[in-house]
């Protein structure tokens, strides 16, 4: 568990902190029926996409700087 985390759990009580958590889940339900059908598919498709041109540009980067070293 992070510092983070400890803190939170310190001083936020557990049924506030379970409150919240379905409050999350059930606003991600209810925005997930607003969206079109295969979105969310698509759009994790998307992310991934992305994740890997990153990739693609940082070994990019470390090539070039083990070139030079």
């Amino acid at each position: 568990m992070t510092e983070r985390e400890t803190k939170w759990k310190e001083r936020i009580p557990e049924e506030t902190r379970e409150h919240y958590k379905k409050a999350r889940q059930e606003i991600r339900a209810a925005i997930k029926e607003f969206l079109p059908e295969g979105f969310v598919e698509h759009q994790r498709k998307a992310r991934r996409e992305m994740l890997l041109a990153w990739r693609s540009m940082l070994d990019h980067a470390l090539k070039k700087m083990d070139e030079k070293a």
